[in-house]
């Protein structure tokens, strides 16, 4: 089986990317969902959570609050490491024992999507890294749109991850989203065709 890691900053098309390689015949494994798995009432993670945040975060639904949350880690760089701290453990933990289940099956490409890759330690489960790039302008754009974040609340959330140069330093590939849709699926494609199509027919 061979394992891609898919990270890139929020924001730069991580997931326009991970449908294309889906439709090239990958299986996704989305960090984020794994994440909102993570935080199902009552489980131990949330549990954690709560504990350390404080109940606040708990809507009356017993789901906890991920606006409300989001607004104290990325504000306050402590409470963003306490976070992590309790969540990426888990959460690399759950990612393993799927790439297993994955591995027991036959499936031949998987692709981790997962923004926090590095900072997680999840490059140790997979076999290449594709980092996404675009121009933080386009980023700011689309967040606004996309997430109805005011710029203030957009730059906070990106300077709060790793620089695009560290990431591109540490991955084998650098997926060039600056153009438009179709120029990105005709990057995607040839990516495919020339670095994992042919690790796939050897396998």
């Amino acid at each position: 089986m061979f394992v891609i890691g898919l990270t890139g900053g929020i924001g730069t098309g991580k997931s326009q990317v991970a449908r294309m390689l889906k439709a090239l015949g990958a299986v996704i494994v989305d960090a984020d969902q794994v994440g909102h798995e993570a935080y199902t009432p009552n489980s131990e993670p949330w549990q954690a959570v709560i504990d350390a945040f404080g109940k606040d975060i708990v809507q009356p639904s017993g789901e906890i609050d991920r606006r409300k949350l989001g607004g104290i880690v990325f504000s306050d760089p402590d409470q963003m490491t306490k976070l992590n701290g309790i969540m990426h453990p888990r959460m690399a933990r759950m990612v393993a024992e799927r790439l297993e289940t994955y591995r027991a099956e036959g499936t031949a490409v998987v692709v981790v999507e997962a923004a926090v890759l590095f900072e997680a330690g999840w490059d140790v489960l997979v076999d290449e890294i594709w980092t996404t790039e675009s121009p933080k302008q386009d980023v700011v754009s689309r967040l606004k749109t996309r997430n109805g974040l005011s710029e203030e609340e957009v730059v906070k959330r990106i300077d709060s991850q790793l620089s695009t140069e560290e990431r591109e330093a540490r991955s084998a590939v650098v997926v060039d989203n600056s153009g438009d849709m179709g120029t990105l699926e005709h990057t995607v494609k040839s990516l495919w065709d020339s670095r994992v199509k042919g690790k796939v027919e050897q396998k």
